[in-house]
This record gives C-alpha cells, sequence and structure tokens, in this order.
C-alpha cells in the first residue's frame, strides 16, 4: 500500500504521465505541437475592426461634446427713431453712443449666460418703416448636438435684453430674428463695410524710406499696379470693381493690356491677380504742376471681398484734417532714392502738415496747391518714395473706420528735411461719381 502511495506521489517530480500511463506523454505533446496563431488577414480584419469601432465613439464623443463655432446674423427694429449709420457716412454721436451701447449689452447678456460666447457687434443701423432697423453678427461656440438648443437660447437672450432696453432707445422685442450663417458670409457682413481691418497691431514711428514691414491683413485695400510684370505704381480699392491711383503713374503707359493689379502683402504669397479692362485719369491732369494728379482703374471682373481684400472708405467734404493729424502711407516703392524694391508691403505714419507752412520759401515754395495735401515730417524723418506713386493716405475716425484721404503725389527726394510728401487729396467725389456711378 505504501508502494502505491510511492507510485502517486512520484508524478511531482515530472513522471507522472510516463509512470502510470505511458501513453499520455507523447498525445499532451502531440496536441501542443499542433497549435497554429490566427491567419494573417482574420489578424488585420479583428484590427481594422476594433479602430472603426474605436473612431465611431470618437465622432459620437466629438459631436456630444466637442465645441464647433457657429456664426449668426441678428436683426432687430428700433421704432420712432430714424437713424442711418454706416461705414461710409458719418454718424451722429447719438448714433455712435448707440451702436456701442448695444454692443456694451450684448457682451454683457451672454457673457453669463452659459453660452460660449465669442463676440458680437452692430453691422449697421439704418431707417426702416416707423424707425430703424439694426443688423447684428453674432458668434459662438458650441457642440454641434446642442445646435437648435442654442440657437432658441440666443434667440431668446435677445429678446430678453431688448425687453430689458424698451424704454430706453425704443427697442421692439418681437422683432428678433436670428438665422445662422457661414463663416465666409459672416466675414462678408464685415467685409463688405469700407475701411474695416484685420488687425489693429501698427507699430507707431516707423518707415518706408528704410520700411517698417506691414502686418499681413492690416491694409486690404492697398495693391500694387504691375506694368508688364514688374510694380509700377500703388492704388487703393474703392468698390469691387475700381481703384484709386495717380494720374501719373498712366501719363506714358496707358494701354491697360500692358497692366495687372496685384493684391499682396508678401512679394511670394499673392492673394489674388486682375486684369486691367480700363485706365482713365483726370481731363485737366498737367504733368508740368502735377495738377488734379487723379486716375480711375476698371477691373475686368468684380472682386469678391474677404478679409484680405476689401474697399478703403472715401473721406467725406466735410471731414477737414489739421495739423499734425495722424495718417499713415503704405506702399510698395523703393527703400531709399534709386534703392531696391521691398518684399514686404511698408507702412508709415506721418503727420499732416499745414499747407501753409508746406509752401514756405524754406520747404516748397507755394507749389502744393489746395487740391493738394503734405504730409511728414519736417525733420525727415518719414516719407513715400520711389515707385509709391497713386498710394493711399489713410486716416482712422473716431470708429476706428479707415478713409482714403490722399493719393501719393510727388515730394522733393525722400525724407529730405524741411520736404514733407505732397498727395493728392481726395475731394474729387464729383468726378469719380461722373466716371463710375459710386
Amino acid at each position: 500500500m505504501s508502494r502505491g502511495l510511492q507510485e502517486v506521489v512520484q508524478p511531482q517530480t515530472g513522471s507522472m504521465f510516463s509512470s502510470s500511463t505511458g501513453d499520455l506523454g507523447p498525445i499532451w505533446y502531440n496536441i501542443s505541437s499542433q497549435r497554429r496563431s490566427w491567419p494573417l488577414w482574420m489578424t488585420i480584419l479583428i484590427f481594422l475592426g476594433v479602430m472603426t469601432i474605436l473612431a465611431v465613439i470618437g465622432l459620437i464623443v466629438h459631436f456630444l461634446a466637442v465645441g464647433k463655432t457657429y456664426y449668426y446674423q441678428g436683426d432687430f427694429h428700433i421704432s420712432g427713431v430714424i437713424y442711418n449709420d454706416n461705414c461710409e457716412k458719418a454718424v451722429s454721436q447719438v448714433s455712435k453712443d448707440l451702436r456701442k451701447y448695444i454692443e456694451t449689452k450684448m457682451s454683457d447678456a451672454f457673457q453669463n449666460s452659459g453660452v460660449e460666447y465669442i463676440n458680437s457687434q452692430v453691422i449697421k443701423l439704418l431707417s426702416y418703416p416707423n424707425g430703424s432697423s439694426v443688423q447684428l453678427q453674432l458668434t459662438f461656440k458650441f457642440p454641434p448636438a446642442k445646435k437648435n438648443s442654442m440657437r432658441t437660447k440666443i434667440k431668446a437672450i435677445l429678446h430678453l435684453m431688448l425687453k430689458d432696453n424698451m424704454a430706453s432707445w425704443n427697442a421692439v422685442p418681437t422683432s428678433i430674428k436670428l438665422i445662422e450663417i457661414s463663416k465666409a458670409n459672416a466675414e462678408m457682413l464685415t467685409n463688405n463695410c469700407c475701411g474695416g481691418r484685420l488687425t489693429n497691431s501698427i507699430t507707431a514711428g516707423n518707415r518706408i524710406v528704410n520700411g517698417e514691414n506691414a502686418l499681413t491683413g492690416a491694409w486690404p485695400w492697398q495693391a500694387s499696379m504691375q506694368w508688364k510684370g514688374q510694380h509700377h505704381c500703388g492704388v487703393s480699392l474703392i468698390s469691387s470693381r475700381w481703384l484709386l491711383s495717380a494720374a501719373h503713374c498712366f501719363a506714358k503707359k496707358n494701354n491697360s493690356e500692358d497692366w495687372t493689379v496685384n493684391f499682396v502683402t508678401i512679394v511670394n504669397k499673392l492673394y489674388m491677380t486682375q486684369k486691367v479692362q480700363n485706365i482713365l485719369f483726370h481731363e485737366n491732369y498737367s504733368r508740368a504742376g502735377v495738377h488734379d494728379d487723379i486716375a480711375l482703374v476698371q477691373l475686368a471682373e468684380e472682386v469678391s471681398f474677404t478679409k484680405y481684400i476689401h474697399r478703403i472708405c472715401f473721406s467725406e467734404a466735410k471731414m477737414k484734417l489739421s495739423e499734425n493729424d495722424s495718417v499713415v502711407v503704405t506702399e510698395w516703392g523703393t527703400l531709399y532714392i534709386n534703392g531696391s524694391l521691398p518684399v514686404i508691403l511698408q507702412q508709415a505714419f506721418l503727420k499732416i502738415t499745414d499747407n501753409i507752412v508746406c509752401n514756405a520759401p524754406h520747404t516748397l515754395s507755394g507749389l502744393a496747391t489746395d487740391t493738394m495735401l503734405c504730409a511728414g515730417f519736417m525733420s525727415g524723418e518719414a516719407d513715400a518714395c520711389q515707385n509709391d506713386s497713386g498710394g493711399p493716405l489713410a486716416y482712422a475716425n473716431s470708429r476706428n473706420i479707415w478713409h482714403l484721404v490722399g493719393i501719393v503725389s510727388w515730394g522733393e527726394g525722400c525724407g529730405k528735411k524741411n520736404k514733407p510728401g505732397v498727395y493728392t487729396v481726395t475731394a474729387y467725389r464729383g468726378w469719380i461719381t461722373s466716371k463710375t456711378a459710386l
């Protein structure tokens, strides 16, 4: 009996199968040796299936939780009061205050609403039967799954905001309309308004002579007039089809087929090139005294406005600039007399110089007429230069809307002491309208 126990215990040393059932050992190892891994095609199929499931889960999570930017156009009415406030027209202080008040109230209403608010702005206030119509552009961010509920919530917040202000500015809450628009249409709402800029980051004290680079999109109305593929003059976009430049740029080169208009900030990053259909310069232009130095350039096709390309506003007759008012000149001309052309668009802050000072014997000796404007520094620290002709001299009003107040025309040298640059003023609105119907 003890021997039997001995045989039972013995397999613990590794001989159980061989001592008591001599056949079991080979059977065990045969089974083990016949095991095989899955075929490669099955492994790939399983992997792809798992990846597909994970991707679907990721999309569901993204749809439910990750925010997306949405753009809206809003409209509502104000009863009893007529406003006409858009970017091109000078507006009353009351209108400006109302615009700012509405924008402040919208911001306050959405900041603590639970809606991820990005921004909003009043685009325009226009006359409407029995009052005015206010157009808004609003931007939010929220998960796509909440799109419908968020739109309802946004509209309700706007309705409440208008209800709270019925007494202060005659808002009509029931008139509120809110529609979702594409990013492109949202940009169009703001870009169709003249004189707006992509960035407000400008460095003061810079120069075109020995240059300072402009930021991309900073001056979206500025373009380069190319004659047979080479930069020749500057030009400003004033509508989707028309640009304004200097007449002397085309006095000897007036074949429109030789010209193109290039919209660009950096030479090797061209946004758009347009063919020229027609060039019109002022009938009274006189090269001898550089009088009436203004020209219109008509494009072969309309330009679609974007944040990088859109028009500048005209200065109105009642916009009077005073000595030392700040203006900006931008151009593609040489960095110094007979120098090289820049790779990046140049910008410079200048100061308006009174024509009486400009016409003094030690400055320009009476050559600046009442259709000309002087700008620069008597110290000569900044100025336009060669091939800058036709470029814009721009001025920002109190709403930071930029107006074209001058066209680069002529000067004695570049950045010389007591020799400010001379610009054709843009008080030729009647002539421009007669040619373009703008």
